[in-house]
Parts: structure tokens; C-alpha cells; sequence
């Protein structure tokens, strides 16, 4: 029994949907560990599920903000001339493809889409810089002046110390139940 083609369109059902994208997401994240092994490259993978879960793959030996920040460093130039030639790409697999879908609505606006993805970029280099700033503030809670930050960092903490003490307590009883002599030792057994 051989493999049928399957034709590519939008699955109706979110549950198919999700299956679908649970078995599909392992591949791609494999070939992507892949390739950024093969070939040393700088990758970044970012999905998000049907159901809007977000996965991040970030290749080998490397971070997410070493990544952005290479993109980030690329001219406008740069950038339009690798999104062309990206587009020419995918314009050659959707031909050779039997898809219905027309590529040449894949370029279009591109001058648009550009300017989108420089404002989320921005925009992320924002958030980025702003959680950075969040985490200095909790290695050094000293320097902090914002009575509201102060409120979060305790409500935090509390939750930290009430999670502690819970697995402290959790812990006592498991040492309670066991058979009197056996705590933190092995019992050799023969007969």
C-alpha cells in the first residue's frame, strides 16, 4: 500500500488541526536541529500552535537575542534582498508543486510587510530591553524605586515561599511513612 499526495488546505476541524500540527511540529524542529548542525547557521524557529501555543527552536550553541540581533544589524538593503530571493524560492516550490495557491500574491505589498516586521522588531527589542531591565532589578531589588515593581517582586516571593514550604511539608510526610531504621538508606537484602 503506497503513499497518496495529500492535498494542501486548511483542515476544518481544529482538533484535526491540532493533531495534525503536533505530528508536523516534531519534523520540522528535527529538520531544523538538523540543518543547524549541519550547516552552522544561526536559526530561529518560532511557531504557534492552532490553539496559539508558541514554540521556540533557537539553533545549537546559540540565543534568541544573538539571533535577533544579527537580523537587526542587517540594512533595509540587506534585508529586502534576502526576502526577494526567499520569495523567489518559494515561488519555484509552489511551481513545481501542484498547489492552487497563486505565489505571486506572496510578494505583493512587500514594502508593507517590511516596514510590519521592522516595527515588531522593534517592538520585541522593547520588550526584550524592558524584561532585562526587570531581571537586573531582581538580582539587585535595592535599586528599584517603583513602589508597584517593589508590590510584584513580594507577591512573587510570597508565592516562591508558599510553594517551599509546601514541598517541605510534602517531603516531612513521605519521611514519616517510611518504616522506621530506612531513612536516606539502602537496605542490602539477601536471603
Amino acid at each position: 500500500m503506497g503513499r497518496r499526495k495529500l492535498k494542501i488546505q486548511r483542515l476544518e476541524s481544529m482538533k484535526a488541526r491540532q493533531a495534525k500540527y503536533s505530528k508536523r511540529k516534531a519534523g520540522l524542529v528535527k529538520k531544523a536541529k538538523e540543518l543547524a548542525i549541519l550547516c552552522d547557521v544561526d536559526l530561529a524557529l518560532l511557531l504557534f500552535s492552532p490553539t496559539d501555543k508558541p514554540t521556540l527552536f533557537v539553533g545549537q550553541d546559540k540565543d534568541l537575542s544573538s539571533v535577533v540581533e544579527r537580523l537587526s544589524n542587517l540594512t533595509l538593503g540587506e534585508r529586502e534582498q534576502r526576502r526577494a530571493y526567499t520569495m523567489k524560492l518559494l515561488k519555484k516550490l509552489y511551481a513545481n508543486s501542484n498547489s492552487e495557491d497563486d505565489p505571486t500574491n506572496l510578494s505583493q505589498d512587500s514594502s508593507n510587510s517590511l516596514k510590519l516586521h521592522e516595527d515588531q522588531l522593534n517592538e520585541l527589542k522593547e520588550k526584550l530591553a524592558e524584561k532585562s531591565r526587570i531581571l537586573r532589578e531582581w538580582k539587585n531589588p535595592n535599586n528599584v524605586e517603583d513602589l508597584s515593581q517593589i508590590k510584584i517582586m513580594e507577591e512573587h516571593l510570597i508565592a516562591s515561599l508558599n510553594r517551599i514550604k509546601n514541598k517541605k511539608s510534602q517531603l516531612a510526610k513521605e519521611l514519616q511513612k517510611r518504616p522506621e531504621g530506612l531513612e536516606g538508606s539502602t537496605v542490602d537484602l539477601e536471603t
